[in-house]
């Protein structure tokens, strides 16, 4: 089977790389400069209308969408065990995962491009200070979530461990002092030590060098 996934440094397409290395699967990376706007060219939009990534692209079967991409990977490669097997914590992992997507991430992109949510004249500090402020609502909800835990569901890395990493290191980069945030800390400290993540961090170095020579 071939794999490739549009993938873009920073952005949200970094957790399904991160699962496929996971997986131990073998794909490649089409690699999206969102910052030139190159998710909008008439090339990108043939894989993806939307104009966003993450998009999975198996054997011309394009899988949109961050939740859809992860069951997609774990159906696949359930040798690697990326949701959990009882279905009851099958369906909390998916919950999760949905929180992830519609709770924590749209206070990401309201602090990152508060225009989005109202663009009248002088609004944006305090949009993106809403946007702070539920951010940190939601981190306080997974700290406790995390309490006395290596990871969010039982003692096996999940599909909920990459997708929350991701908010996190998000939030983290707004140069907001989230140190608060203990068990948060020491789970993005947990997963930079993943061989998976590692690999992610060193393609994520070099898609931005390849762009910065482009340029």
């Amino acid at each position: 089977m071939k794999l490739t996934l549009a993938f873009a440094p920073g952005a949200c397409a970094i957790v399904p790389y991160i699962l496929l290395k996971e997986a131990g699967a073998d794909f490649d990376t089409h690699n999206v400069n969102l910052g030139k706007g190159a998710n909008f060219s008439p090339e990108y939009l043939k894989i993806n209308p939307k104009g966003k990534v993450p998009a999975l692209i198996a054997d011309g079967r394009v899988i949109t969408e961050n939740i859809a991409i992860h069951v997609w990977i774990d159906r696949h490669f359930p040798q690697a065990g990326l949701m959990p097997a009882d279905p009851d914590t099958y369906i909390d992992c998916l919950s999760f995962l949905g929180w992830c997507g519609s709770g924590i991430h749209p206070k990401l992109t309201q602090q990152a491009r508060p225009e989005r949510y109202c663009d009248a004249p002088g609004t944006q500090d305090r949009v993106k200070q809403l946007g702070h402020e539920g951010m940190v609502e939601q981190y306080d909800l997974a700290e406790q979530l995390l309490a006395g835990k290596t990871w969010f569901f039982g003692d096996r890395f999940s599909c909920a461990d990459a997708y929350f990493y991701w908010t996190f290191r998000r939030g983290v980069a707004f140069g907001n002092d989230l140190s608060a945030f203990k068990n948060c800390q020491a789970h993005r400290q947990r997963m930079e030590q993943r061989d998976s993540v590692k690999a992610l961090l060193a393609h994520e170095d070099q898609v931005r060098a390849d762009f910065a020579r482009a340029a």
